[in-house]
Formats: C-alpha cells, sequence, structure tokens
C-alpha cells in the first residue's frame, strides 16, 4: 500500500486510498501520507484539493484521525497562504480536542488561535466557537474570558437555541463568582425570556444561588430546599453543594447530615461535562469535612480522596491544591498528624 501511494498521482483514486485505511485501524499510520500526497498533488488547484480533503475529513468516524487530517490541511494552508482552510481547520480540531476533561487549558489556548482567523468563518461557525469557548472559559475558572466571548456572540444569534441559553447562563455565573450581582440579576431578567425548555429550572435555581452568595440565608435555605426535592437529577447535585456551603457556614451539622443521607440520590451516576465532576469534588469535600468534624477520621479521609479523584478527573488544579489544602490545615488545627494508610490513599488520587 505504500509503494502504491508513492506512484500514484490520480487524486480520485488517491480518495479511495484514504477511504479505505482511515477505516482500518491497522492502516491508520498511512493516513497522514495518503493526505499528503493528496495535498501535494498538481493534477487540481490547492484550494480544491483543500476543500475536498476537509469535506472528506468531516465523514471520518474516528476522532483521532480526524485531528490528524484538521492538523495536516492546518499545516498545508499555512504553507501555502490560504488562511480560509488554516480557520476552518483549527476550529474543527478546537471542537474535537475540548471534549478531552484532561486537557481543558491545553485545547482552550488552541481555542484562542481560532481567534485571529474569525473574519474567515460562516456565521454559523461563529456561533459556534464563541459559545463553545465561553462554556469552555467558564469551566477552567477564566471568568473575563466567558463573559466576553459570550458577549460577542449574542449578537450573531437570532434564535434562542439551547447552546445560547447555555453560554448565557455561562456568562452569569461568572458574573456571579467575580460577586457582580447587579449584573447577575440584569441579565436573568433577559435570560428568563428566552424560549428554551433549558431556562426556566436554570432561572429559580440561579436566584436562589444568588440569595445565598449575597449571605441572605433566610430566604435562599427555604428556596434550596424546596428546589432540591422539585429539579430535575441534572440540577440536584449543584443545589445540594449550595446547600452544605452554607450549612458550614452555619455549623449546622445536622442539616447536613440531612443532605449527606440522600448521596445516591444526589450525584450523577455517569457525569458527563468538568461541572458535575467539580459538583461532585465538592460535594465529597464538604462531606469529608462534616466527618472529621464528628471524629469519623478514616472516612472523611475516603471522602477527601474521593474528592480529590474527581477533581483530577478534569485536571481542576486549584481545587485539587485547595482541598489538599483544608484537610492538612484541619490536621494541623488539631495538632493530630496523618497516618501512613491515609497519606498512602491521597498519595494515589492526587498524582
Amino acid at each position: 500500500m505504500e509503494c502504491y501511494l508513492e506512484e500514484e498521482n490520480r487524486i480520485n483514486t488517491l480518495f479511495e486510498v484514504l477511504e479505505e485505511v482511515t477505516t482500518c485501524k491497522e492502516c491508520f499510520l498511512l493516513v497522514p501520507k495518503a493526505a499528503i500526497r493528496i495535498l501535494e498533488s498538481h493534477s487540481v488547484e490547492t484550494e480544491e484539493s483543500l476543500q475536498r480533503l476537509f469535506d472528506f475529513t468531516r465523514s471520518v468516524t474516528d476522532d483521532s484521525v480526524k485531528v490528524t487530517l484538521y492538523t495536516l490541511i492546518i499545516k498545508f494552508s499555512r504553507e501555502r497562504g490560504v488562511p480560509y482552510y488554516v480557520a476552518k481547520g483549527l476550529l474543527q480540531k478546537y471542537l474535537i480536542e475540548r471534549n478531552d476533561l484532561k486537557q481543558l487549558e491545553e485545547s482552550f489556548r488552541m481555542g484562542q488561535e481560532v481567534l485571529y482567523y474569525t473574519k474567515f468563518l460562516s456565521r454559523e461557525e461563529k456561533i459556534t466557537f464563541y459559545f463553545r469557548m465561553a462554556l469552555h472559559a467558564k469551566n477552567i475558572n477564566k471568568y473575563n474570558e466567558c463573559i466576553e466571548l459570550c458577549e460577542v456572540g449574542l449578537p450573531l444569534e437570532t434564535e434562542d437555541t439551547e447552546l445560547k441559553a447555555r453560554a448565557y447562563l455561562a456568562m452569569i455565573n461568572s458574573f456571579s463568582h467575580q460577586k457582580n450581582y447587579d449584573a447577575v440579576e440584569k441579565h436573568l431578567d433577559i435570560f428568563e425570556k428566552m424560549n428554551n425548555d433549558f431556562v426556566v429550572e436554570s432561572v429559580k435555581i440561579t436566584r436562589a444561588f444568588t440569595k445565598a452568595r449575597k449571605k441572605e440565608f433566610d430566604t435562599a435555605i427555604p428556596l434550596l430546599k424546596k428546589y432540591l426535592d422539585e429539579v430535575s437529577i441534572n440540577h440536584k447535585i449543584h443545589i445540594a453543594d449550595e446547600l452544605l456551603e452554607i450549612y458550614l457556614q452555619l455549623g449546622e451539622f445536622e442539616s447536613i447530615a440531612e443532605i449527606l443521607e440522600k448521596e445516591e440520590e444526589l450525584l450523577p451516576e455517569h457525569p458527563l461535562t468538568p461541572q458535575k465532576y467539580i459538583a461532585m469534588g465538592k460535594f465529597h469535600k464538604y462531606k469529608g469535612y462534616y466527618q472529621l468534624s464528628m471524629g469519623l477520621l478514616d472516612e472523611g479521609i475516603e471522602s477527601y480522596a474521593k474528592s480529590l479523584k474527581a477533581f483530577g478527573s478534569v485536571n481542576a488544579l486549584e481545587e485539587k491544591d485547595d482541598c489538599m489544602k483544608e484537610l492538612l490545615s484541619y490536621h494541623i488545627k488539631l495538632s493530630k498528624s496523618l497516618e501512613l494508610k491515609h497519606i498512602m490513599k491521597l498519595k494515589e488520587v492526587y498524582e
């Protein structure tokens, strides 16, 4: 096959070969060679070969092969001075790479490179890019970037799509993390008018969260307790975390115990997003603190280990460090040293 590739010049035949090697795992190493032969073919214009390879790549099912092909398209387009396909390739490569929850910082930097080429993207591509990047920025605690990206994308999208709603909520949550509650309430008033099923629950939960973060606990707690029983499973873990944080501040350990008893119905069985992993990490951290406070050392360490593991699943380094510092500070405060078995367990999940 490799020798055949070196001798073959007909572009249609080269595409037939490329199709064959992209559907056979044992032949994946030949994918770059086949693609390069297509791009270097003198039988068609550069733009035509790039467009045909780009269209072909979108039909490939294996993401690793897609990334290989988009990388070649980007490299070749740069060398030949065709920024249109640099933009197209970078965007599609970013949309794949961002799904790797362990590499969120790295893939965000890749997305930032697309910002230099947005004038070559269609309106639909710009909408997808700005909103996906806004969500991505929120997931890695880049709140200013989330707000800026969402604000660029919003005027482009006239429909109330779920992607637009999720990006808008990410922007609102970013304002909340910055303690800009006036902006939160202003944008919630706009957000709740969106015609999307996703919006209804999100608005009432976010309003309750805002009350909690403004320390208006007398209003926030009854609302959050009510919503914990009413909302869909997708939101329960976030409400539980908010309540646990409030109760820890207030020292209401009986209320904490009541929430922890519902653990099985609160934790997502198959978390798919960074937010869910971080929410699970917070839940186990709060649980661990409660258990240590109750003198349940082994159980508390186990919960902190689960917290570290959840944060580690999305490479949330800041959250991991805060979790470990909290655990160590607690032991220093009690003038207690960790046992070897506890150190080994924590070391295993921290690394």
